[in-house]
């Protein structure tokens, strides 16, 4: 079996030889063995004692609490279930880091298409990177909403052109008109657009919102804050707005 010196099991467990030594004073590291010449040597046990030491600081447990855990009839429950502890929580902050890591990535290329830095141009990207999911979620929606209606709408089309029943078509007419009323009023509580002027964050009326020009990211609108007209980023509202007429 392997034995190692305090330098030695130090290095292992990336601890200084000082830190050895004061655990062995504390008697929560008493060496296996001592050599001829009065040296401390330590077994693989030793070692795999050390981790655990170390790990049990490094949870912020004293030196007293390590000695008095340590001397339990049966401490490797608690440290079993203390490393169970540590496994959720350093996986939980690994996901966290890797989220991070994947908002810096995409900030990174949303700046390469912004032709003039600035940090409100950062700002706009950030908070449009914060939203995407929840715009992504909203939009799904809305498709899910809207499929009914355009199953009746090409159904109707279809049944008229071939057989001439154009009652089906009027049913569809009659129920659209109240159906993009209440959908654009709720659409419009739901967006939020970014102005690329003086960066503000604002909601258009419903009336604004439907009748603005658009494509699938954007809507001409004129801004609240600084009065510029022109395409607007689409984002999700963080809180929805009451009366948005």
């Amino acid at each position: 079996m392997s034995k190692y010196t305090t330098g030695e099991i130090a290095k292992l467990c990336g601890v200084t030889v000082r830190t050895v030594q004061y655990y062995d004073s504390r008697g929560i590291l008493v060496p296996s063995e001592l050599s001829e010449g009065g040296r401390r040597l330590y077994s693989e046990d030793d070692v795999k004692r050390l981790k655990i030491i170390c790990f049990l600081r490094e949870l912020g447990l004293s030196i007293d609490q390590v000695k008095q855990l340590l001397s339990e009839e049966n401490p490797g429950s608690v440290i079993s279930l203390l490393l169970d502890q540590q496994e959720v929580s350093l996986k939980k902050e690994i996901g966290e880091r890797e989220e991070m890591l994947k908002k810096v990535s995409e900030l990174k290329a949303g700046l390469k298409s912004v032709s003039k830095f600035s940090v409100e141009s950062i700002g706009d990207i950030a908070y449009f990177m914060t939203n995407r999911k929840k715009l992504r979620n909203l939009r799904i929606l809305i498709v899910l909403i809207s499929l009914p209606l355009g199953i009746l709408q090409w159904s109707s089309i279809i049944l008229w052109i071939t057989r001439g029943i154009w009652w089906l078509f009027l049913v569809w007419v009659i129920a659209v008109v109240p159906y993009v009323f209440y959908f654009s009023r709720w659409y419009f509580k739901k967006m939020a657009y970014i102005c690329p002027q003086c960066h503000a964050v604002f909601q258009p009326s419903a009336r604004e919102g439907f009748w603005a020009n658009h494509t699938p990211a954007t809507r001409k609108l004129t801004c609240p804050s600084c009065g510029h007209r022109g395409f607007c980023v689409e984002v999700a509202a963080e809180t929805e707005v009451k009366g948005n007429a």
